[in-house]
């Protein structure tokens, strides 16, 4: 006896051998069983049709991620204005004084602002000194700083590590003013006699080529500013040597290499940017520092590269030192100086900003 025929069993037993399960659908086309084909899961593993996407629920406009978002673009937006604002405010207070100046403000040396027929002023020797004692402060404290870093994180005992690492973090809650009291009143001597040991040695550098007066120099006011921007360099880079991944470590010492090998080839390339915005921020620290190079330079306005004659003066100490008995221009010439330190702290940490891109593509590409 034949079998009975139905319409499309030709396409059911094709559909069956290829293991796909179907749906019987009546003449109206609706499913035998009652079931919805629109509330059959998709391809994508949601409630749909076949082969239909189903869009994700729309997010309520002010829901908490909303919130958190307006929220960062308003605090980004607050510092932007408040940089705006002050830099429109010194410029503002700087331009009457800039505009009676009798000598050029860019090239000329001394600081005779309260004249009241001749005011004369200049910005080159404030900054020069402003930037040579933040330079010798760095020199003294990278390597300080790196070194104890490197001890705190790789080679002290962790409960050591902890105690040592607490101990140089105190140093950033010392007031500046001690640091100043400090270095006038007994670093000063020590300083004195190291400057006379580096003339008579070495008086054939440039830098050490004063025969004296000795006492209140770039030396002194540099080796006080290393010594308050050590915890803010030595924090940083501990922290950044921390998070080098233990893998790479372990890698280069199952290579053979040793302890300090391992230091050079894969914790320091790692810490690179991190080395180089905590130098950065030292730097901006170094360059805005008032009380204790108001206290440690001799006041003098020189350019040189002598580091050691007494002397020496930088724009935020003169701020300190001459604004309680300036008169107005003179006022308006200190707040015109300060618009110069606020426009160098602003490039430094642009271009720190640029090299630590810059360094963290060029890792990412590597890796």
């Amino acid at each position: 006896m034949s079998q009975p025929s139905f319409p499309g069993s030709a396409e059911v037993a094709s559909a069956a051998s290829a293991d796909s399960p179907v749906t019987p659908f009546d003449s109206a086309g609706g499913p035998v069983d009652g079931r919805d084909p629109s509330r059959r899961p998709s391809r994508n593993g949601r409630r749909g049709g076949p082969g239909v996407d189903v869009a994700l629920p729309r997010r309520r406009r002010f829901g908490q991620e909303g919130v958190f978002r307006l929220f960062s673009v308003a605090a980004g937006t607050t510092v932007v204005l408040i940089i705006i604002g002050i830099l429109v405010f010194l410029a503002i207070k700087a331009i009457p004084a800039i505009n009676a100046d009798k000598a050029n403000f860019f090239t000329h040396f001394e600081w005779f602002p309260d004249d009241p027929t001749n005011p004369q002023f200049g910005i080159p020797a404030l900054a020069f000194g402003t930037l040579i004692s933040s330079a010798i402060a760095l020199v003294i404290a990278v390597p300080v700083a790196m070194g104890i870093a490197l001890c705190l994180s790789h080679y002290a005992p962790r409960r050591l590590a902890t105690g040592l690492g607490f101990m140089v973090d105190l140093l950033a809650a010392v007031p500046s003013i001690v640091f100043g009291l400090w270095g006038r009143d007994y670093l000063v001597g020590p300083v004195r006699t190291f400057s006379g040991w580096l003339h008579h040695y070495f008086r054939w550098i440039p830098l050490f080529g004063s025969d004296g007066p000795y006492g209140k120099s770039f030396l002194l006011g540099g080796i006080v500013l290393a010594i308050m921007v050590l915890p803010i360099l030595t924090s940083l880079s501990r922290e950044v040597f921390r998070q080098t991944p233990k893998m790479n470590e372990e890698a280069a010492l199952a290579l053979g290499a040793t302890k300090w090998e391992m230091i050079r080839t894969a914790v320091l390339p790692y810490g690179r940017p991190g080395i180089i915005a905590s130098i950065m921020l030292g730097l901006g620290r170094a360059l805005g520092e008032t009380i204790a190079l108001a206290l440690t330079l001799g006041g003098g306005f020189l350019i040189g590269p002598d580091i050691i004659h007494n002397g020496g003066n930088s724009i935020a100490a003169n701020i300190a030192n001459k604004f309680g008995e300036a008169s107005d221009t003179g006022r308006g010439a200190l707040i015109a100086s300060g618009l110069v330190l606020f426009l160098i702290t602003l490039v430094v940490n642009l271009i720190a900003r640029a090299i630590v891109f810059r360094r963290r593509q060029f890792l990412g590409a590597a890796a």
